[in-house]
C-alpha cells in the first residue's frame, strides 16, 4: 500500500467503525415493515448526515447512515482514460455478482463507481469489524489491480509496438 492511500483509508476506517451502530427499527410509514431507511428515505428524522471521506477531486467515499442501515459509496481513482475503462469493468464484474458479497447493491449512487449497503441485520448476523475490513480491503485490492493491470497492458503494448516498428524495417 502507497503512503498516501495509508491516510486516506485509515480515516475511511475510523469513520466507518464510528457509524457502524445500527440497530433494528421499524418502519414509521407502514406497520411491520423494516426497511433500510437509508434506502427507503420516508423519514427525514432517523437519517444521520452524510460524511465524504475524499483523498482528493476524483477519488471519495460517501458513508451515509441512518438508524438501521448505511450505505457506502465508493469514487475510484480514474486518473486517465485508461483507468477509467479498467474501473469500470471491476466494477461492473463485482456488481453483477452482488448476490455473492451480499452487502453489495447492484446499482452504485449517482457520480460513485460502487455502492454497499449495511443493514442492522449484517450487523446482527457479522462481526462489524470484519465488515469495515472488508469494505477497506476491497478498496485497497481494487486500486492495486488497476495500477497492477495498466502496467501490465503498457508493457505489452510497448512489445508490440517494437515488434511492429522492427518489422516496417
Amino acid at each position: 500500500m502507497s503512503n498516501t492511500l495509508r491516510p486516506y483509508l485509515a480515516a475511511v476506517r475510523q469513520t466507518l467503525t464510528a457509524s457502524m451502530c445500527l440497530e433494528n427499527f421499524s418502519s414509521q410509514v407502514a406497520e411491520r415493515h423494516n426497511k433500510p431507511e437509508v434506502e427507503a428515505s420516508a423519514s427525514r428524522e432517523v437519517m444521520l448526515n452524510p460524511l465524504v471521506v475524499s483523498r482528493n477531486d476524483k477519488e471519495k467515499v460517501l458513508i451515509e447512515t441512518s438508524v438501521n442501515s448505511m450505505r457506502i459509496s465508493i469514487a475510484i481513482k480514474q486518473a486517465d482514460d485508461m483507468e477509467r475503462i479498467l474501473a469500470h469493468m471491476f466494477t461492473r464484474f463485482f456488481m453483477q455478482r452482488a448476490e455473492s458479497f451480499i452487502i453489495l447493491r447492484r446499482k452504485p449512487i449517482q457520480g460513485y463507481d460502487i455502492s454497499f449497503l449495511v443493514t442492522n441485520a449484517h450487523t446482527e448476523q457479522m462481526y462489524k469489524h470484519k465488515l469495515v475490513d472488508f469494505i477497506i480491503d476491497f478498496m485497497e485490492v481494487v486500486d492495486s489491480e488497476i495500477s497492477k493491470t495498466k502496467i501490465s497492458m503498457n508493457e505489452r503494448a510497448r512489445i508490440v509496438a517494437e515488434s511492429f516498428l522492427l518489422n516496417l524495417s
